[in-house]
C-alpha cells in the first residue's frame, strides 16, 4: 500500500523516467560557458612538452579533450609567430563530444629537441572571448 508521501515521489519519478531529461537531449561541455570553468581550473595543463626519441613533442591534448566549447587555439613557440592549431570537429552525434578519436588526428607537433622553452596559448572561445596565457616547458607560468 502506498502512503500519500510515497505516492507524491513516484509519480514525479515516474514522468522523468518515461519523458527523459534535458540534459541527455544536448551533450555536455559544448559551449563556453561550460568549458571556461573547466579550463580556468587547469590552466597548468594547457599544453605539455615531452622530450621523446630525439624530439620535443608538444602536445594540446588537454584543450582538444574540451574543444567544444573553443573556435581556435593559437600557439608561439619561443618567441615565434603565433600559429593556428587546428581543432576536431565535436561529435555532438555522441554521447562524449569532445572524446578525441582515431580519425581526428594526433594531439602534437614535433619541434627540434630541446628547442622549446616557452609557449605562448591564445584561446578563443566559441563566445569569441579570448584567453592568453605564456607557460615555460614544464607548463608553469612563464616569468615576463
Amino acid at each position: 500500500m502506498f502512503t500519500p508521501l510515497s505516492r507524491n515521489l513516484l509519480v514525479p519519478l515516474a514522468c522523468a523516467l518515461t519523458l527523459g531529461t534535458p540534459a541527455l537531449a544536448d551533450p555536455p561541455f559544448t559551449t563556453a560557458a561550460e568549458v571556461k570553468p573547466i579550463l580556468a581550473a587547469t590552466r597548468a595543463n594547457w599544453i605539455s612538452v615531452r622530450d621523446f626519441n630525439g624530439q620535443d613533442l608538444v602536445y594540446v591534448t588537454h584543450l582538444w579533450s574540451w574543444r567544444c566549447g573553443l573556435a581556435r587555439i593559437r600557439l608561439s613557440i619561443n618567441d615565434g609567430g603565433p600559429e593556428i592549431w587546428p581543432l576536431p570537429t565535436c561529435h555532438l552525434d555522441q554521447a562524449a563530444p569532445n572524446a578525441i578519436h582515431e580519425e581526428d588526428g594526433l594531439p602534437y607537433r614535433a619541434f627540434a629537441p630541446g628547442s622549446v622553452e616557452t609557449i605562448t596559448i591564445e584561446l578563443t572561445y566559441d563566445d569569441m572571448t579570448v584567453e592568453t596565457q605564456t607557460v615555460n616547458r614544464q607548463g608553469q607560468p612563464a616569468s615576463p
